[in-house]
């Protein structure tokens, strides 16, 4: 099955998931919001610029439209959807909350995460899996952009196992479906806590986030899966120009959180350390006083 070729009865069933979503919306995408917020303490920092570009380009309907992120930990799709709209413009725009492609061993393995992933607009996937499975997943995202709905992807595939943009490791399904569809726009977004060193399953809580956008229309005269590439190497590489940007721009405020961890250990250290100088110097003067009774 090749990208933009769906069935029937995944065309309804999809229909059917997006339809249960959104009824249910104004139920789980503001809990997802005061989770994040007030629960975690996480904050967005840059948000209204992220938000105003995302707003620009779904507003004009100029094409499909694909959001390609880094990635970092497990919950990375909601952040990044978090930082593009507020939650009750997504309520009256439900078609630009973007649907999700997790990793389906990461979030089928209850009940209840399952009932999640169908309700937060996913198209789970088995990376590495089945050929044909893999494309079926293509077919619905195709279907989907084609129907207005946006996407969410990482082109590198995974959480990048040294923390950084992995420009050697672009995947060749966000290229594949970039080919499929002509007027594809592509919004990158680099997101990072001031705490992400590495990759992990959660951010730390109270993590402050920086976000930066840049979009793109990726083309190529190339064909098949060397377009493929090509187009998601286009994408990797502008998001690991945002990311050059990110550390260029921003390394004084993790300075100033790395201060405000280490500084009550180094007060700490201070206090010990003057401990001992006040000890040796009570153990100096008793020496002393011991030689001048001696000499006396």
């Amino acid at each position: 099955m090749e990208a933009g070729q769906l069935g029937r009865r995944d065309r309804l069933a999809l229909g059917v998931q997006h339809a249960v979503g959104r009824l249910l919306s104004p139920v789980w995408v503001p809990a997802t919001v005061v989770l994040m917020r007030w629960v975690l303490g996480w904050r967005i920092l840059d948000a209204a610029r992220s938000r105003r570009e995302y707003r620009r380009l779904w507003q004009s309907h100029d094409g499909p439209l694909i959001v390609c992120a880094n990635h970092l930990t497990l919950i990375d799709s909601a952040v990044i959807a978090w930082a593009l709209g507020s939650w009750t413009w997504f309520l009256a725009h439900y078609a630009a909350l973007p649907w999700n492609v997790p990793e389906q061993r990461n979030f089928t393995v209850s009940l209840g995460s399952r009932l999640l992933v169908y309700l937060m607009k996913c198209v789970p996937v088995v990376r590495g899996g089945d050929r044909a499975a893999v494309a079926g997943v293509l077919a619905r995202l195709t279907h989907l952009l084609r129907r207005g709905e946006v996407v969410l992807l990482f082109p590198e595939g995974g959480r990048s196992r040294t923390g950084r943009v992995d420009v050697d490791n672009a995947a060749y399904g966000v290229g594949q479906l970039i080919a499929a569809l002509p007027g594809c726009r592509v919004l990158c977004v680099y997101l990072r806590g001031e705490g992400q060193h590495e990759f992990s399953d959660l951010p730390a809580r109270g993590e402050r986030f920086h976000v930066r956008v840049a979009s793109l229309e990726p083309a190529s005269g190339l064909q098949g899966l060397r377009a493929a590439r090509d187009l998601s190497q286009q994408v990797v590489q502008a998001l690991a120009g945002l990311e050059r940007e990110h550390f260029a721009t921003v390394p004084s405020a993790l300075r100033q959180n790395i201060l405000a961890f280490y500084k009550p250990a180094a007060n700490a250290l201070a206090t010990v350390e003057s401990r001992k100088d006040a000890k040796r110097d009570r153990k100096i003067r008793g020496q002393l006083a011991a030689l001048a009774a001696d000499v006396q």
